[in-house]
């Protein structure tokens, strides 16, 4: 550097000699890229020559005759003298593999003239194995269908020499082998196709097909048992309308006999709709395409990097089993010796934010297993629809008319319970959670397995949303009841429905509504049907009226805070009566509320009502209300659920079945065609006399019991004082 210094010692020379050797280095560009282009037109022209070459000798070779001089069809190559002396040369060597030159040339032409490839793919090494791999298959190709055809055309010179060759030294059988190894090795050279990877492939492709066809076939054979076994309940469901209408037999037990006949109110008419077809499932929308689930790479990763945040947190675990959802991911962790589960549930937010999930949530204690769950949101969740619940299998093979449509548990497995097993279902969660649409999925889980004749319904809406919609469909006993006294009204009649359902229980001497029905229909398939007891009692001997089935009655309450805001106490120990007793009557509640708090979800309720169903919340607080643990509060909302269910403390994850309105509206237009509604009048007007109607007003309020006392005590004193009246009551001031 110095010398040059020396050399240039002035700034007007060194800044001469640097714009020299820019100038040069711009010279050398230009100079090169002319070489380049140069070199790319004469490559892509003499690529478009070979493929001009490559579509002559095809034409040469199939518009070739043999002995066309002999024959006097000397014109008839459409490459003319040079297309009839290379098709005899071509097929005298190859034969029948003659057909491979020019798909080669063709093949090798296009190759590298696609755009793709046309500027930065070619190299002469390159093109030399490509070049190669061609020779391979066309030489290969002549071996094999001159040992696959000898005596023929075959694969002529080259072919019959490949063959005196190998056939000697290997046999047919080893000849082959060889020549089908160098022929795939040929391809591999030209394409770089992966024969492994091809298989691979091929498998994934196949066990895919397989299983379309088998989900296919499995939802055609369920859609035709469904079909048939519906076709096949229709006549019995008019004979039994004719006869018994109830539910299906079954077994009797006995019960004891009352020991005084009482005055019994007639039977409940129940007037069968017409028709009495159930809905069919076209009206409800198709299950939206599935989407692959994660790849089993990715899962690994997930899982890999699960155990590493969790060692960061000082947490030893190994992911033993991974179970991909529609909605979350099931990863099962092994703790190490010493870890508490407890560790792994306080890390549940870091774990979430470490992970950059929507959130995490740890099933601490698994059934027969040692391990512990997370569930982990996926990135992009699936829909999950009420018509796919309803097409499933398990839902077809539910014989209950209270089968209930849930949605799919983790694994994406259709979840189905019966209400008449749990035998009332409580549902709780914030707004806009999933509450209101697993209501409507729930009732037209309904309406889809029973007829009017085996269910009957009272939908209690006081917000007048949700359920005004299935106005006028015949399962209905009364209209939809948006007044909060005509809701207390339909409670009290359904305690006072209740308690005249065990009376003629007791008459008959069944233990259940399937017995009553069972011990009817026997009666009347014999010519004698059963007859209840005398209206007027033991005053008035004599036959009483005959017994008619009892259908189920399934309440339906879409917002029970703001009953318990109005009638208060009174609704709480009504519903604590029916959720008590009303299970062997045949009386279902379902009950649904917004406001998980303990003034609304009481203890009297939660305690009668061990099926429940909790959606997002806002705490851990409002998860224990609800489902008396934790968990809700961690949820996705948008249907995702917990359910417990009867008789088990461990929670099941669901993801609720979704349903549009206009899914509803038509379900609903389809059973009002088919009929219209009974209405009982008695349910909403007034108070039932019973047991519960001498402590209630008439708008649902409590009535006092000493309050006639109360009055009578002013009228005669004339003193209306708080503490007078106390005293002569002997009442504090409770």
């Amino acid at each position: 550097m110095s010398s040059r210094w020396m050399e240039f010692g002035t700034a007007e020379s060194l800044s001469g000699f640097l714009l020299g050797d820019h100038r040069n280095k711009i010279s050398r560009q230009v100079k090169a890229k002319e070489r380049t282009w140069l070199e790319r037109a004469l490559r892509e022209g003499g690529l478009w020559l070979c493929l001009g070459l490559g579509v002559l000798m095809f034409a040469a070779l199939i518009s070739h005759v043999p002995d066309a001089a002999e024959a006097g069809l000397e014109g008839s190559n459409l490459v003319g003298i040079a297309g009839v002396a290379f098709a005899g040369l071509a097929f005298a060597l190859a034969g029948s593999a003659s057909y491979l030159f020019p798909a080669a040339v063709i093949g090798f032409s296009a190759w590298y003239l696609a755009p793709s490839r046309a500027r930065d793919d070619w190299s002469w090494p390159d093109a030399g194995v490509r070049a190669a791999g061609l020779v391979l298959v066309v030489v290969c190709g002549c071996g094999l269908l001159e040992i696959s055809a000898r005596g023929g055309l075959g694969g002529g010179d080259i072919g019959v020499w490949l063959d005196d060759i190998l056939a000697p030294m290997l046999g047919d059988m080893g000849a082959w082998v060889v020549l089908l190894a160098l022929w795939m090795t040929g391809i591999t050279l030209v394409t770089g196709l992966s024969w492994v990877g091809l298989t691979q492939a091929t498998g994934h492709l196949t066990l895919r097909g397989l299983g379309w066809l088998w989900d296919g076939v499995y939802s055609g054979l369920a859609a035709l048992f469904s079909l048939v076994g519906r076709r096949e309940r229709s006549p019995t469901r008019g004979r039994r309308r004719a006869k018994i209408a109830g539910p299906a037999r079954r077994r009797r037990r006995a019960a004891t006999a009352p020991k005084r006949p009482r005055k019994i109110e007639p039977d409940m008419p129940v007037k069968p709709a017409t028709g009495g077809d159930l809905p069919s499932l076209s009206l409800l929308s198709d299950p939206p395409p599935e989407t692959s689930l994660q790849s089993e790479s990715v899962l690994r990763d997930q899982a890999r990097r699960l155990e590493e945040k969790l060692q960061e947190f000082g947490v030893g675990a190994t992911v033993v089993a991974v179970s991909p959802g529609p909605v979350v991911t099931l990863f099962e962790v092994q703790p190490a010796a010493g870890i508490r589960a407890s560790r792994i549930t306080s890390l549940a937010s870091d774990l979430a934010r470490s992970l950059m999930a929507h959130s995490v949530r740890v099933v601490e204690s698994m059934p027969g297993k040692s391990t512990v769950g997370l569930e982990i949101a996926n990135n992009e969740r699936m829909l999950v629809t009420l018509g796919e619940i309803l097409r499933s299998g398990t839902y077809a093979k539910a014989n209950s008319n209270l089968t209930l449509g849930l949605g799919k548990d983790i694994a994406g497995h259709p979840v189905v319970d019966d209400l008449q097993k749990m035998p009332h279902l409580l549902v709780a969660g914030a707004t806009g959670s999933g509450k209101s649409v697993a209501i409507n999925a729930m009732v037209l889980s309904l309406l889809y397995k029973s007829s009017p004749e085996a269910v009957r319904m009272i939908m209690i809406d006081p917000k007048m949303l949700e359920l005004s919609v299935y106005e006028g469909i015949p399962h209905l006993l009364c209209p939809v009841v948006t007044d909060v006294s005509e809701a207390a009204n339909a409670l009290r009649w359904c305690v006072a429905e209740m308690d005249r359902r065990y009376r003629l229980m007791s008459w008959v001497k069944t233990r259940s509504v399937e017995g009553f029905n069972n011990r009817l229909e026997v009666a009347r398939e014999s010519g004698e049907p059963l007859r209840g007891p005398p209206e007027g009692g033991e005053e008035e001997p004599g036959p009483g009226p005959e017994l008619e089935p009892l259908p189920r009655i399934v309440v339906v309450i879409d917002e029970l805070a703001d009953l318990m805001m109005v009638v208060g106490k009174k609704l709480e120990t009504l519903i604590a009566r029916l959720t008590q007793k009303a299970r062997a009557a045949g009386l279902h509640l379902i009950v649904a509320t917004q406001r998980p708090s303990v003034d609304v979800i009481t203890g009297l309720i939660k305690a009668n009502i061990p099926a429940r169903i909790g959606f997002r919340v806002a705490s851990q607080v409002d998860s224990r209300t609800i489902l008396d643990q934790v968990g809700a509060e961690t949820l996705l909302g948008k249907g995702d659920m917990l359910y417990l269910p009867p008789g088990s403390g461990d929670l099941l994850r669901v993801h609720g079945a979704f349903v549009e309105d206009g899914e509803v509206l038509k379900v609903v237009a389809e059973l009002k065609r088919t009929g219209g509604p009974s209405y009982d009048d008695q349910v909403t007007q007034g108070p039932v006399e019973s047991e519960e109607a001498d402590a209630t007003g008439a708008d649902g309020s409590e009535v006092d019991e000493l309050y006639p006392q109360a009055k009578e005590i002013v009228t005669e004193t004339g003193r209306a004082s708080i503490s007078y009246v106390q005293r002569r009551l002997r009442v504090g001031y409770n």
